[in-house]
């Protein structure tokens, strides 16, 4: 029997539950968790994802702060509110919202940002903590596909996992906690585009995470 795992009753309990967590923080005296999120552009799908969390920092009982710039912000005027939001003892984490306009060069934005506040899990200090299964902010794809994983008890240990997707967001970052013994303990085989092997590691394989960004490329496989 097919089992539909349903991303957003999934995503409604973790902000109950957390919501809840907060609420004991902040009656015990803690500080209220607060998320800062810079916006450049008006590009469609950043405006709608910032607002999203916006909304989910609102159901969480987190504080949020939304910065706007308009797509002609200078890189010095980027890296000196990202240095700022670094310094900013009220703020827990940030993000700085992908993709930037093309005159800013988007490494080094993110190279910038506190590792310690990185909650997008993009900093390189980030990545490699989470390569060798040290603590440390998980890029918000991969970790929700984990937590999928493991709420609805899908057993990935010695399986064998096909990741379609290389990239440093999705791709990558999942290959790597899937093959980790705390998380999928898998065996795990990375395709992409130009993988001759394609649809026979995907028939071979145990559980396939499509990280492509594509509806297509899976169906001449079947």
């Amino acid at each position: 029997m097919m089992q539909l795992i349903d991303g957003k009753a999934t995503a409604t309990a973790i902000k109950a539950e957390i919501a809840e967590e907060v609420r004991q923080i902040v009656a015990n005296g803690g500080k209220q968790p607060h998320l800062a999120a810079v916006l450049v552009g008006h590009d469609g799908g950043s405006e709608t994802y910032v607002k999203n969390k916006v909304i989910a920092c609102e159901q969480c009982g987190f504080k949020s702060t939304l910065i706007r710039f308009e797509e002609n912000v200078t890189e010095a005027e980027l890296l000196a509110c990202v240095d700022k939001l670094n310094k900013d003892e009220d703020v827990d984490g940030f993000i700085v919202q992908l993709p930037l306009p093309k005159h800013i060069d988007e490494q080094k934005i993110v190279e910038a940002v506190d590792y310690r506040k990185d909650v997008d899990g993009f900093h390189p200090i980030n990545v490699g903590r989470m390569a060798i299964g040290l603590p440390c902010f998980i890029s918000a794809t991969p970790l929700g596909i984990i937590t999928l994983l493991q709420r609805y008890g899908i057993p990935t240990s010695g399986k064998k996992c096909v990741v379609l997707g290389r990239s440093n967001i999705v791709g990558k970052p999942m290959a790597q906690l899937m093959l980790q013994k705390q998380y999928g303990d898998a065996t795990v085989t990375v395709c992409h585009s130009h993988s001759p092997s394609l649809k026979d590691d995907c028939r071979e394989a145990d559980i396939i995470i499509a990280a492509i960004g594509s509806l297509t490329l899976l169906r001449p496989t079947w």
